[in-house]
């Protein structure tokens, strides 16, 4: 499978980024993250030991269902759906259409690398 570069930054850097990006005054740069959450703390609770445990179940059973995935984990299927859809935004999950209107969650990347600089370097223009 693959790697899921994810990175941290302040939603108002990102979102100036995205106009830099949109206005083409910025180029994202090779190997930088895809995925951005807005803090240490974000990234922690998403990559929980149970949500971690979850997308192993999902990669060596490989659940037929919601339903299926639920009993596996002992989780309810609506906190299962809530959490999915977020990994699903994040790209490191996909729903498949199963039997009948059956929702199939599939793992996308096998491993989360966290890119946190310690320090930013200086852009162009600005001053620190």
């Amino acid at each position: 499978m693959s790697t899921l570069k994810v990175g941290i930054a302040d939603p108002e850097e990102m979102k100036a980024r995205t106009m830099r990006i949109a206005r083409g005054e910025e180029k994202p740069r090779p190997g930088e993250p895809t995925v951005w959450f807005v803090s240490t703390t974000s990234f922690a609770k998403f990559m929980s030991a149970s949500n971690c445990e979850m997308l192993r179940i999902i990669h060596e059973q490989q659940p037929s269902s919601l339903e299926d995935l639920a009993q596996m984990t002992g989780r309810a299927k609506s906190n299962l759906s809530r959490t999915l859809k977020a990994m699903v935004g994040y790209g490191l999950v996909r729903m498949e259409k199963g039997r009948g209107l059956r929702l199939v969650p599939k793992l996308v990347h096998d491993r989360v690398e966290l890119v946190l600089p310690l320090i930013e370097p200086r852009r162009k223009g600005t001053r620190k």
